[in-house]
């Protein structure tokens, strides 16, 4: 089983830098937003292979959901995105390709659970408090920046507001 998640382990690491050089290279905004959020994905199902289960499903929220859809908000009121510009997999071989890495994707998790399935040994039983390890340094210690930040993001949003309307 070792080796099964050193196996993901380096290729969802390969997949989140491959997606953040798709990310700095798209000339569209909205599919280099797209990239970002494949990117946001690779690097949570690395945060859940480390054991940091709370961090992972933090990363898709926050990341991948959230400010993800504020970056695509802001774009969409900037209007510089077309929407020809989005899909990136047009011809035959770049759909090719996806469709065999779902089928990869989808024996791997099919192997994973029959592994699951079949063990005897039931999972370890870990009481630790993954929320409050988390949020008591954030809510004492880190809070001036965790405020600091929400009020900086949203500025930026009134920022693109004010400037897309001064074009129209």
């Amino acid at each position: 089983m070792r080796l099964f998640y050193q196996f993901h382990f380096y290729l969802f690491g390969l997949l989140a830098i491959a997606s953040a050089l798709a990310f700095v290279t798209r000339k569209s905004p909205v599919a280099a937003a797209l990239w970002l959020v494949n990117t946001m994905f690779c690097l949570s199902a690395l945060f859940i292979m480390m054991d940091a289960q709370f961090i992972g499903v933090i990363q898709v929220l926050v990341y991948a959901g959230a400010i993800m859809v504020v970056f695509l908000f802001v774009v969409m009121l900037l209007n510089l995105g077309h929407p020809s510009d989005v899909a990136d997999l047009r011809d035959w071989r770049g759909r090719l390709a996806g469709g065999l890495v779902g089928l990869v994707l989808l024996a791997e998790l099919l192997t994973l659970a029959r592994a699951h399935l079949t063990s005897s040994v039931p999972p370890a039983s870990t009481d630790t408090n993954v929320v409050a390890t988390v949020a008591t340094p954030l809510f004492t210690d880190y809070l001036l920046g965790f405020e600091v930040t929400s009020i900086l993001l949203l500025v930026a949003i009134i920022g693109a507001v004010v400037l897309a309307k001064r074009r129209v």
